[in-house]
């Protein structure tokens, strides 16, 4: 599997010519913690130069594990696109790396607030009851009840009144 998506300019004939393949997983670069890919970036494109510049037409994919910002479980979504555009600047070398032009338009794709319900096998996104009933009193009638006593550590908030008076 490739790393780079490179396109020789000076065989590229005028009418332009199809690619299409993968680039490995590796070349998107997420930071740990964040969504990370899962599988090859599959493109299927065509290739035709105007003047100074490389029009890539058709379609990329690829699956990226993503965390339910709801439940807080993994799962995966694969970012399908299947008519892209995309326009890179050409330059006297003989060969062009379009590779980080197509990993920038799969990373502009990505959810804002990534939902298991939204994964390619979607899953009920509703939040854990017991979340719910950290900072209830036993008195609300939560399922399940919190513990006696609750979390006061933020009680002390309460306790602080006329802080934004300007008297």
């Amino acid at each position: 599997m490739a790393a780079t998506l490179i396109i020789d300019l000076p065989s590229l004939p005028e009418e332009g010519r199809a690619f299409a393949g993968e680039l490995d997983g590796s070349i998107f670069e997420l930071p740990k913690g964040d969504a990370r890919a899962v599988g090859p970036l599959a493109y299927d494109l065509w290739a035709q130069r105007f003047e100074s510049e490389l029009l890539l037409t058709g379609s990329l994919c690829a699956p990226f594990e993503f965390t339910c910002v709801v439940t807080l479980k993994p799962f995966v979504k694969t970012i399908h696109l299947p008519q892209v555009a995309v326009s890179v600047e050409t330059s006297s070398g003989a060969g062009l790396d379009v590779t980080e032009a197509l990993r920038e338009e799969v990373l502009i794709e990505f959810p804002t607030n990534p939902r298991c319900d939204q994964a390619d096998d979607p899953e009920a996104c509703e939040i854990d009851p017991r979340y719910l009933a950290v900072d209830k009193s036993p008195k609300d009638g939560v399922s399940p009840p919190p513990r006696d006593g609750g979390d006061d550590r933020w009680s002390a908030l309460n306790d602080l009144t006329g802080l934004n008076d300007h008297t």
